[in-house]
């Protein structure tokens, strides 16, 4: 079984909304990955925050389409869920994580965060067909934390809606949005952002 690829990732998220090769990242943005890394965390430690940002790079990279699930910040949706929401997956993660290393270690010798992309690949698809539960889990979190509202941490700098063009939360739809042949500006707005909706729990 092979990973999934970024365009059909991209294909099958936007089907549901309605809507692999990894370039190297481009100075200013390598800058931006590392002060967000930089954050605290707090539900993650930090040898399995490294492995969960390892992890995500790989499952939605950056390229030549723009920013991955790094740059979107999908680690910091992880890691603020499993405090909240996703809470109840915190036990999975433990053990997940646990075995992604060692496998890494197993078959290239060294923790999953220090493999080059290509062992890194190599690792998630023994991890994809020997701990399918586990991928199934950080891929599907991945996956939201790229395109799922701002609010919950992660789509940071909303990279996520801009990769697949959806334009952001509005509470009218003007003449001008409805118009077929004028791709419509983005809000640059989280649903959040607009007083009618409550803040609920992460």
């Amino acid at each position: 079984m092979k990973l999934i690829s970024r365009r059909e990732m991209i294909k099958r998220f936007g089907t549901a909304l309605g809507a692999a090769t990894a370039m190297p990242l481009a100075a200013p943005a390598r800058a931006r990955a590392q002060a967000a890394a930089a954050e605290s965390f707090i539900s993650l430690s930090a040898s399995e925050a490294e492995t969960v940002r390892a992890i995500i790079a790989r499952l939605i990279p950056a390229d030549q389409n723009g920013p991955g699930a790094l740059e979107a910040r999908a680690d910091r949706y992880i890691d603020r869920g499993l405090a909240g929401a996703l809470k109840a997956s915190r036990a999975a993660y433990t053990s997940g994580l646990a075995a992604v290393n060692a496998q890494a270690q197993s078959l290239k010798g060294a923790a999953f965060a220090r493999l080059s992309a290509a062992d890194q690949d190599a690792v998630l698809t023994n991890i994809q067909q020997t701990s399918a539960p586990f991928f199934n889990l950080i891929r599907t979190h991945t996956i939201q934390g790229t395109f799922s509202d701002p609010f919950y941490g992660g789509n940071a700098n909303f990279a996520g809606w801009d990769l697949i063009g959806y334009p952001g939360a509005r509470i009218a739809v003007s003449a001008n949005l409805q118009r077929m042949d004028v791709k419509p500006e983005p809000s640059r707005k989280s649903a959040y952002d607009y007083g009618m909706f409550s803040k609920g729990e992460l």
